[in-house]
């Protein structure tokens, strides 16, 4: 049963990349709070990404945690990068759950690149990262924002960023190119969006968490970048100010409640960091 006293009681939020992970956080979260979910993920491996990618069983898991949290949760298979496939994810949403408040593009890849990296993994690794985490989220705020505008009732929608996006970071390789040029690009996406969609009572803004204990992060090839003195210092942009090595979901998944509730109804348009202090100047 959904909670009747929910800060989101009654909204509905469309989630990328949430079959674990921080997307699968904000998921749970959300229901807590009274909200309805569409659950999107790619559920497969995309080739270039050198970590095992979220599966179907991991969304189902999804589903069953929504629900063990009292909201109902729809499913849905998609990549982000297919601008049609998100806009049948957002039309079944509307069929579902008669509605769309919420939207957290929150999809995101990470390419961790040992070695030397010929022309064509370069460039294979740069149009993923941008596919996933720039395009996708064109994509996903493309097909959401007329439906939630058609409405009426205003809304909310959440980017999720990086420190990356504030402070960049780079090894020289395609994927960490664009995957910095992501984070950075989708600042201005939200910055423009939020002129756009605000006269409709629609709010947009970004998201910048450091590293977060999830399975893009907490494997193998992660551990190895961060054994190399040269790949520590890429990946640490500045010192923190609070001694936090590393986020917990429920870290980003809090400021996220926040956001799309309607304790921030007067905020939108800004770039929230989640760092513990690493992009302060």
């Amino acid at each position: 049963m959904t909670p009747s006293n929910g800060r989101l009681r009654g909204k509905v939020a469309f989630i990328t990349g949430a079959a674990r992970g921080q997307g699968r956080s904000h998921a749970v979260a959300l229901a807590r709070e009274g909200a309805d979910i569409a659950a999107l993920d790619i559920a497969d491996q995309i080739e270039s990404v050198p970590y095992p990618m979220a599966t179907r069983g991991d969304l189902e898991e999804t589903v069953a945690l929504v629900a063990a949290a009292g909201g109902r949760c729809v499913p849905i298979v998609a990549d982000v990068r297919d601008i049609h496939a998100m806009d049948g994810a957002v039309k079944q949403t509307l069929g579902e759950f008669g509605r769309l408040d919420i939207v957290l593009a929150n999809a995101g890849i990470l390419h961790i690149s040992r070695g030397a990296e010929t022309l064509d993994q370069s460039a294979r690794n740069w149009a993923d990262a941008v596919g996933v985490m720039l395009t996708g989220v064109y994509n996903t705020i493309r097909v959401a924002a007329q439906p939630m505008i058609d409405q009426g009732d205003g809304g909310s929608i959440v980017i999720t960023s990086s420190t990356a996006g504030l402070a960049g970071m780079h090894d020289g390789t395609g994927g960490i190119a664009g995957y910095s040029a992501a984070k950075h690009g989708v600042v201005g996406l939200m910055r423009g969006y939020a002129k756009v969609l605000g006269r409709h009572g629609i709010r947009v803004n970004t998201v910048h968490p450091m590293g977060v204990a999830t399975p893009m992060v907490m494997n193998d090839r992660f551990a190895e970048l961060y054994e190399d003195p040269e790949g520590a210092r890429i990946l640490d942009v500045s010192p923190r100010l609070l001694p936090i090595n590393i986020l917990e979901p429920a870290d980003v998944t809090n400021a996220i409640v926040w956001l799309v509730s309607d304790e921030a109804r007067a905020i939108t348009g800004i770039t929230l960091p989640v760092d513990a202090g690493v992009t302060s100047p």
